[in-house]
Order: structure tokens, then sequence, then C-alpha cells
């Protein structure tokens, strides 16, 4: 029954390292950039999230201020920041997002100040439900749950509509997409939103786990984020899904298997290297 309930807070760790990291392989596929700053959407939508909570009591609405804050912060950092920049060899957007990231994280600072903030009293945080075994709280339950309706949502997303087509065909063939009528502005704008918002819930839910949202919180899920998407084949959405899941699950089965040996990070970081050294490509990506 221990190892089951491993098995269980791996999988919602994994799920929310899925929701960071499919934006990461969007922006990638699609800009072949390693949108960095993404860390910071992910800490904008928790401190919307946190401030409109704790005004209003309400949860619901704070996931609405977190997708509409990361959402709209998406399209902006990418007309500001990357589309004077595409032209560029990547490792300028990649500098420029970089800088972003740091000061944006030095804004939060200044804003909220230097300690993070918490959220008030809600029975969300002291309710908890038995899953077969495993004592969940309802905040992780709520992971789970955003983060397979999402997913689904963008599935849908990307088969179902005239947006998602186009997205796959410019990720495939950009030049071929726009000669078939694809406006490939529209595409970039469209997939930082859902990417940007994807973050933002992510944002607010890990707050909601540690009742903690503050300036830094980004980056660490960011990096593993990156991680992530270089682990499943860079730009392959099934394989970062996969590598999000499985990274979830070695967090959770190393933190304690090898806790005297390397803290939990650092576990999930070194069975990414192993794997790179077999599958330079990633797990579900292709050679070169």
């Amino acid at each position: 029954m221990y190892y089951y309930e491993l098995l269980v807070i791996g999988l919602v760790w994994g799920c929310t390292y899925a929701l960071m990291a499919l934006g990461l392989t969007l922006v990638y596929g699609l800009l072949r950039i390693l949108h960095v700053a993404q860390a910071t959407v992910f800490t904008l939508g928790a401190y919307c999230g946190l401030l409109v909570a704790n005004h209003s009591g309400s949860l619901a609405l704070a996931f609405v201020a977190a997708v509409a804050s990361a959402g709209v912060a998406g399209p902006l950092i990418y007309k500001w920041i990357y589309e004077p920049l595409l032209t560029r060899p990547p490792f300028v957007p990649l500098v420029a997002s970089i800088g972003l990231l740091i000061a944006m994280e030095d804004g939060f600072r200044l804003l909220f100040g230097p300690y993070g903030l918490s959220f008030d009293a809600n029975p969300w945080f002291s309710s908890s439900v038995n899953l077969a075994g495993a004592t969940l709280n309802m905040v992780q339950v709520v992971m789970v749950v955003m983060a397979v309706t999402l997913i689904g949502l963008f599935a849908w997303l990307a088969v179902g509509t005239r947006l998602g087509v186009g997205l796959r065909a410019t990720v495939s063939d950009a030049d071929m997409a726009e000669t078939f009528g694809v406006n490939p502005s529209k595409v970039r704008y469209f997939t930082f939103i859902v990417a940007s918002a994807l973050a933002g819930v992510a944002g607010l839910l890990v707050g909601m786990l540690n009742n903690l949202v503050e300036p830094g919180m980004g980056g660490l899920i960011g990096y593993k984020g990156l991680a992530i998407i270089v682990l499943g084949g860079l730009g392959n959405v099934p394989g970062t899904l996969l590598a999000s899941l499985i990274f979830g699950l070695i967090e959770s089965f190393g933190s304690v298997t090898l806790d005297r040996y390397m803290d939990r990070d650092a576990v999930a970081f070194a069975f990414t290297i192993l794997v790179l050294l077999v599958r330079p490509q990633g797990l579900l990506g292709r050679k070169s």
C-alpha cells in the first residue's frame, strides 16, 4: 500500500509537470525557441489566482484569473520579445527569454515582497479523500482533474478545430501550410495563448498545493519542464506527456529509495541524463 501511495503522488506531480512542459513543447515545435520565460508566466498565474482567491473567497474565480492573466501575458511576450527576433540565430531569443525571466522575478519581488504569500483558510486545504487506500487532499485531486481535462481540451483543439489543424500543419511544414492559406501569425498567437494558459493553471495548482506563492517558484519547475521536453523528444507532444508522468514517478519513488544519496529533484535529473546517454533523441524523438 505504501508503494501505491507513492505511485499516486507521482502521477499527481506528473500531471502538473505535463501542464508546464506541454506549453514549452508547443513553442519549441513551432518556433524552435526554448521558452525559458514560461517560468514567469507560471508564477504570474499563481499570484493572480492567489490574490483573487483571497479577495473573493472563490477558487473558481482564482482559476479564471490565472488563465486570463497568463493567457494575456503569453501573446505579449511573443509580440514584444520573440517576434522581432525570429530571423536571428536561436541563441538570441533564448538570451532574451532568460533576461525576461530575471526581470519578471525581480518585478514580482518588488510588487509582492521576497517572502511569498499564502492562501487564506479554505476547506479545500484541509479536506481529503481516500482513493483505494491512498489519502489525497482535495488540491491533489483537483490537480489531476484539471490536468486531464485541460490536456483533453488541448487534444480536441489540435484535432477538431481549424486553428489546431493549422498549428499541426505549421509545425510540420510552415511554408507549405502558408501556401494552403494558414496564417502563421494567428497560429503563433494561438500557441502562446494556449501554452501560457496551461502554465498559469499549473502555477496556481502548485501554489495551492504548497500554500505558498513566491517570486522564484517558477524557476525549478521551469528547469524541470525543459528537462522533460528534452527527455520526451524536442517538439514531440506524446513524448512530453509520457516524460512528464515518468518524471513525477521517478521523483516520487526516488525520494524514498535514494534519499540518502540525493534529493528528490536530483534523482529525476540524474534519470534524465542516463536516458539521454542511451537515447540522445529522447524517449519518442526521432534520430535526425
